[in-house]
């Protein structure tokens, strides 16, 4: 029979074998890790540890989430701001080209106002050179003054004719018309006639 001593040192290497085994299996499962612990010891037995695994731990996790957000908003929000670009870019077009418009309108305005002005200064020039022309007419010898209309074309007979009418009228005193109309006719009864009937046709007067 196997005395004491031997079967208490065969029953320390059997718990010991045991609790070997326990830490081993615990390991494995990944409950705790024993392999680290007993290094020195697995290494005599050639067992080598067990890979760690490295967590990224969720706080870089949410930080990576956070700035992919922040980096979605951003490009989002670039992207309004080119489509406000653009629509900014057709609206100025849109206002420069009316503005070119209404500036050519305006330089039209400008054109035929200096026009209407130039005309209006030859026009009231040539109703004071008229004007002018029958003083100088009524103040002449009626017969003097027949011969220099006579000699004169339709139109410009006739605007002195109105302008000596229209002074005459101002000054309250009679026409010489008449009178010149009768001298002409002695001298030219059909050209009289003419010069009636084209008054008649156009009674305004310059």
């Amino acid at each position: 029979m196997i005395g004491r001593g031997p079967r208490i040192l065969l029953l320390l290497l059997l718990n010991v074998a045991l609790v070997f085994g326990g830490l081993l299996v615990f390991d494995y499962l990944g409950l705790i890790d024993a392999k680290q612990t007993l290094s020195p010891v697995l290494s005599l037995f050639r067992i080598r540890r067990r890979t760690e695994v490295k967590d990224l731990g969720t706080d870089q996790l949410l930080e990576e989430q956070r700035y992919a957000k922040m980096e979605e908003a951003l490009t989002l929000r670039e992207e309004e701001l080119d489509k406000r670009d653009q629509e900014i870019t057709l609206q100025e077009a849109e206002i420069q080209q009316k503005l070119e418009t209404l500036q050519e309108k305006e330089k039209s305005l400008e054109e035929r106002e200096k026009s209407f002005n130039v005309q209006a200064s030859l026009y009231d020039n040539k109703v004071a050179n008229i004007e002018q022309n029958a003083r100088y007419l009524t103040g002449m010898p009626p017969n003097s003054a027949v011969d220099i209309l006579i000699k004169m074309e339709d139109q410009d007979i006739i605007d002195l004719m109105r302008a000596t009418e229209r002074l005459a009228l101002a000054a309250g005193e009679d026409s010489i018309v008449a009178y010149w109309f009768s001298l002409m006719a002695a001298k030219d009864a059909e050209r009289v006639a003419g010069l009636q009937r084209k008054m008649v046709k156009k009674p305004v007067t310059p």
